[in-house]
């Protein structure tokens, strides 16, 4: 189980609020193509942050984000659609991964395997909900069909898994440069070598 510090738990939210808004669907930023960071926000601040109150808030932030790109920013409204509600089952689902893999991290090489398990499951209920959700209640398809949905899954949702894999892998290569540096494993393989 993590135990962080109140202190170390405001930082990583600061951190995961500015990848959201750095990247939520390249709104504001023009990081050249940098993906979007959004599902491994979520699973992240299930994993970091024992508030409770960080699902809203995350929440809160990602619907503002949209918001202010709509009204303000000039994006399409294509996505903004009935269907938009199903964002808070998608995202959940992500943070309650996260909170799963929390209660099972163990710093060893063996906590890669329910990482990896968490991040997949937690990411395809979430494209189950997101996509699944568009693609039935956006009204944006004339006659939604389970076989092209399905096609559609496979060929987006690849994708979507990779990006959460990239920032979830960057999380868990930082956290373990930290552990390593506060107990001292990173002085001690140095100076063995």
């Amino acid at each position: 189980m993590l135990n962080l510090s109140t202190r170390n738990q405001i930082v990583i939210g600061l951190a995961l609020a500015a990848a959201l808004t750095l990247t939520r669907g390249q709104h504001f930023a023009t990081l050249h193509s940098l993906p979007g960071a959004s599902w491994a926000v979520f699973f992240l601040a299930g994993v970091y942050l024992r508030s409770l109150w960080a699902l809203p808030a995350a929440l809160g932030l990602a619907w503002f984000l949209d918001f202010a790109a709509f009204i303000w920013g000039g994006t399409s409204g294509f996505c903004l659609t009935p269907a938009y509600v199903f964002l808070l089952p998608a995202y959940t689902s992500l943070w309650l991964a996260g909170r799963w893999y929390a209660a099972h991290h163990r710093f060893a090489w063996a906590t890669l395997v329910p990482l990896a398990a968490s991040v997949f499951v937690g990411a395809a209920v979430c494209e189950l909900f997101s996509s699944g959700g568009f693609y039935f209640f956006s009204g944006r398809f004339a006659e939604p069909t389970l076989i092209e949905f399905g096609a559609r899954l496979a060929k987006y949702f690849p994708s979507y898994l990779g990006s959460a894999a990239f920032y979830v892998g960057i999380a868990a290569a930082v956290h373990a440069l930290l552990v390593l540096a506060r107990s001292g494993g990173i002085t001690r393989d140095l100076k063995a070598g």
